[in-house]
């Protein structure tokens, strides 16, 4: 585990991006075709954009523009307010989410370095000042496609709990456990688990910390290996 005023490993000063150029990129080019084909569906079935961008904090808190398959239409209320999202998500619209396809275009954010290929999930820029000092700690990385909390119950966990296990994996990064949760996700996605919180589209808003006296509970299958290589940045 990371100590305060431990210097980071050489996979998270070096490795870490280099893996990430290097997959990303990869991938890039080899899903071209499908990256293509959705996104021609997309424009079939809910019209343009095809691509839906929102701001979103990364590493340090600095706003980047996150870039996702569109899975909602633009339907409002006759008083020209926006419907619900479960109002909103079409049928293909679900479907990519279910299957995660519609966070492939996230690998551009990766070869570009707004994000990593593991990490905490960028949330939304209004979290920022809703989180307590220990969850600020998420922010010390780039965030991810993928992350410790996507591979533990990822929609569907308590708020605390995730944003508790995204603080730890970034005080136990290294390629080991980097390797873990990229195999643990390709299962996960196949299983198509966790995908929303009962009666929600996706899930709920995150509305702050209460204080609280202890961490957490945390299914100690969930958490991160320390494997040895220390290292506390992406």
């Amino acid at each position: 585990m990371i100590k305060p005023g431990q210097r980071p490993g050489l996979y998270a000063r070096y490795g870490k991006r280099a893996l990430d150029v290097a997959v990303s990129g990869t991938a890039l080019l080899a899903l071209a075709p499908v990256l293509i084909g959705i996104g021609a569906a997309t424009r079939v079935a809910m019209g343009t954009p095809v691509l839906y961008k929102q701001r979103r904090p990364g590493r340090a808190g600095r706003v980047f523009t996150i870039l996702k398959f569109r899975t909602m239409t633009d339907v409002v209320r006759p008083d020209g307010t926006p419907r619900s999202d479960n109002e909103r998500i079409t049928r293909f619209g679900e479907w990519l989410r279910s299957t995660s396809m519609d966070e492939l275009p996230e690998l551009i954010n990766v070869f570009r370095g707004d994000m990593s290929l593991v990490g905490p999930r960028p949330l939304l820029v209004k979290y920022l000042s809703l989180y307590d000092q220990r969850q600020h700690k998420r922010h010390a990385v780039r965030p991810g496609l993928t992350g410790l909390a996507q591979v533990s119950g990822r929609n569907c966990l308590d708020w605390l709990v995730r944003l508790e296990l995204d603080v730890r994996y970034v005080e136990t990064i290294s390629v080991l456990s980097d390797l873990r949760i990229l195999l643990r996700t390709v299962s996960t996605t196949l299983r198509r688990e966790g995908i929303a919180e009962p009666g929600q589209s996706t899930m709920s808003e995150f509305t702050g910390s209460p204080q609280r006296d202890a961490d957490p509970v945390i299914d100690g299958r969930d958490a991160p290996v320390d494997d040895g290589v220390m290292s506390s940045e992406m």
